[in-house]
């Protein structure tokens, strides 16, 4: 999880700011970014322990589809 952060900050900041560093670090950090979430939506569906939804606070609290209680927040 902290490898997905550092690699979204740096893809972000290169972006931002000019670092000089090559363009094929930025694209394979980009990636990398895209396969630790892949990474870690399979290992939630492998582990049993919560769903896939069960990961996305917004999903489980407010979209009717999802939520566990059938009561509205006000």
């Amino acid at each position: 999880m902290a490898a997905m952060f550092i690699s979204l900050a740096y893809v972000l900041l290169s972006h931002i700011f000019n670092f000089g560093l090559s363009e094929f670090l930025t694209s394979l950090s980009l990636m990398g970014l895209f396969v630790g979430a892949f990474i870690w939506l399979l290992g939630a569906s492998i582990g049993g322990r919560e769903q896939v939804t069960d990961k996305y606070w917004w999903l489980k609290n407010y979209d009717e589809r999802y939520r566990r209680k059938k009561h509205r927040h006000p």
